[in-house]
């Protein structure tokens, strides 16, 4: 796909040709197809425009556009006795707004949006557009070095990102949506500067309803036109990609919303939902849950995800909910759900969707990855297929998220009676390949900025988020952190206002996001710190029983790389003349220190001096040790001195 256009090959579809033809008919209802937006939806040609709609319950299915004024409609014709209709509308082009008129079997007329359209309307509009698609790339480098860049060796930093909140342009006072094309630089400069190697978009899919954040999507082929059209979602991904920076997209197959003009009850029978509400309905979120049981839904949503891959050059899908999808029962009572054929919890349809979906990805884009959002213990999400995984490239760790959040939100005082939350991950850590989120998720519904999350005076909230962050990143797993908690905001984040940038360089603020900053760096630069994310080999723990002090240690291992020795103290309590075991003897210095001056903390040095010999003291299993001063509030990185790694290239 390296510098393609996204328009239809020549002659795919001409006036007299429908684009769809009898092996997309045969793949779509098959179950198998994985590129139905190259051929429903709208077709521009040289004269006009082929509408195709997958509707097999309707009586009869129109195209109205605002080429005629949405008046006369054009009559689609059944395609071989199928579900699908098509119909070429002579002077039809991109930019015309459209939308399809089904009539049901009881008569009801349903005004729909097309469901493969590449491009919509602005809400509250519902239509959809016929798309220009025409964009030259010149990513080229990007795409044939992105592999390694996002593989489990790799120093993977995810920035995470909703456009409407990042950045706002205020032209003549008026505050609007920034445009995809707008953002582009803005966003790569920030996540350069700050050392991510991924941005990851907030569901970027058409919705209707902005408060749902893109959760609700309807549009599951066409970037949302709140902030501009396909070709400026292209220009963005095209320049971040030139200025090394990956990008991801939100994704969910789990559920979709009611509103009349989307996917429910689409030719007046449920299409891609389940009849059934114990089924059908989602009860968190009110909404729809496709029936991955039928042909045509897994064939809908598997082309969704290579769209996305294909058409717009991302470099990975979040899958959103996936536990929702998993367990039949997920927030149901007794009763309120329907076992599945052996009487057992698992959706045994989603299982095999979502191996089907990682297998095609993989197999078609082995150099892109997919995170499952999957907040329980369901074995192997991040195992191939071929040993009974669902495939995903990645997980994320919840479990790891909530622990450490609920730890750190104690009182000091109080965290030596549970030391466990922080421990208790290395009962399963080797168990998937996880990514380390923090996640919008955790700064909505009055749960408070990170800031506010933390106890005490604002210098003990200031070192606290920089003890988290320290954790985050020195721990194994990819990191992944929601924007705003760079800037250690005072506020949760409102998806209504804008990120407040004020703090960029606020005193407290501007010290943790340069400690991120630098965090980011190292991550890179130190291979212990990357290349063995998803190996057990890559972490051992020296302290991990001190529960009396709240201070853990733990070295970060890499074959033939110097190794990183890791001190956390959870209380703000300076501890004098600790002994600590170290896996190489000789000078060590300090790497990092989350208690600089420089980030807004007391200075307390580890080390007497730059540099400090070991003893042949025998400690925590091992032969030499290290007498350090372990800073309040704190984590500390230790290397042995000399041999310098290289700076890694992102």
């Amino acid at each position: 796909m390296t510098g393609r256009s996204s328009q239809p090959g020549p002659g795919r579809a001409t006036p007299d040709r429908c684009p769809v033809g009898d092996l997309d008919l045969h793949l779509l209802f098959e179950g198998s197809h994985r590129r139905l937006h190259e051929v429903l939806g709208a077709q521009p040609t040289e004269t006009g425009c082929w509408f195709s709609v997958l509707a097999p319950n309707a009586v009869s299915v129109r195209v109205l556009s605002e080429l005629d004024e949405w008046y006369p409609d054009h009559r689609l014709e059944r395609r071989s006795g199928s579900g699908v209709w098509s119909a070429h509308v002579s002077g039809a082009r991109p930019g015309h707004a459209y939308h399809f008129r089904i009539e049901t079997a009881d008569g009801a007329q349903l005004d729909k949006a097309d469901p493969v359209a590449a491009a919509s309307t602005e809400p509250p509009s519902t239509a959809s557009r016929i798309a220009d698609l025409d964009h030259h790339w010149e990513d080229h480098e990007w795409l044939a070095d992105r592999g390694r860049r996002i593989a489990l060796d790799a120093p993977v930093s995810i920035y995470e990102v909703h456009l409407g909140s990042w950045g706002r342009v205020v032209p003549g006072g008026d505050r609007r949506f920034p445009t995809y094309d707008e953002l582009a630089d803005p966003l790569a400069d920030h996540a350069l500067a700050h050392g991510f190697s991924h941005v990851e978009l907030l569901p970027v899919m058409e919705h209707p309803f902005y408060g749902s954040w893109g959760y609700q999507t309807t549009g599951y082929f066409c970037p949302t036109a709140r902030y501009g059209t396909p070709r400026q979602f292209m220009v963005m991904v095209d320049r971040l990609h030139q200025r090394g920076v990956g990008v991801i997209c939100d994704w969910v197959p789990s559920h979709f919303p009611f509103d009349a003009h989307g996917l429910a009850n689409f030719d007046g029978t449920a299409l891609y939902e389940h009849a059934d509400p114990r089924q059908g309905f989602h009860p968190d979120w009110s909404s729809a849950i496709f029936n991955l049981g039928r042909n045509e839904v897994r064939s809908f949503l598997r082309s969704s995800a290579m769209c996305w891959l294909e058409r717009f050059h991302v470099d990975g899908l979040r899958v959103d909910a996936v536990a929702s999808m998993l367990y039949l029962d997920y927030s149901r009572a007794d009763g309120e759900w329907i076992p599945n054929r052996y009487g057992g919890r698992e959706n045994l349809e989603a299982i095999a969707f979502l191996r089907d979906l990682n297998e095609t990805v993989y197999g078609e884009h082995p150099d892109v990855a997919t995170f499952a959002e999957e907040s329980t213990a369901w074995p192997m999400v991040s195992r191939p297929t071929s040993i009974g995984g669902l495939g995903f490239g990645y997980k994320w760790d919840m479990g790891w998220m909530h622990d450490t959040l609920q730890y750190l939100q104690r009182d000091p005082v109080h965290r030596s009676h549970h030391h466990g939350d922080i421990t208790f991950r290395s009962v399963y850590a080797n168990s998937e390949n996880f990514t380390l989120p923090l996640s919008h998720d955790e700064v909505v519904y009055g749960k408070g900025s990170i800031l506010t999350k933390m106890p005490g005076d604002a210098w003990q909230r200031f070192a606290s988020i920089r003890l988290l962050y320290g954790m985050q990143w020195t721990q194994p797993g990819k990191k992944l952190l929601f924007m705003g908690d760079e800037l250690a905001t005072e506020h949760e984040w409102d998806h209504e206002g804008l990120l407040d940038w004020s703090l960029h360089d606020a005193p407290g603020h501007g010290e943790v996001r340069r400690f991120v900053a630098r965090l980011n760096r190292l991550y890179a630069d130190e291979p212990a710190l990357h290349l063995l994310d998803a190996n057990p080999d890559g972490f051992r723990w020296i302290e991990s029983g001190d529960a009396e002090h709240s201070v853990f240690v733990y070295a970060r291992l890499a074959p033939s790389h110097r190794p990183v020795v890791v001190i956390a103290n959870a209380t703000p309590v300076v501890h004098h003349h600790y002994r600590i075991g170290v896996p190489v003897g000789g000078p060590w210095r300090v790497l990092l220190s989350s208690d600089d001056a420089e980030f807004g903390g007391s200075g307390v040095s580890p080390l007497d001096g730059e540099v400090a010999g070991t003893m042949p003291i025998d400690s925590h299993g091992c032969f030499q040790s290290l007498l350090v001063t372990v800073p309040p509030l704190a984590v500390v990185l230790l290397v042995p001195a000399g041999h310098e790694p290289p700076s890694s290239p992102r």
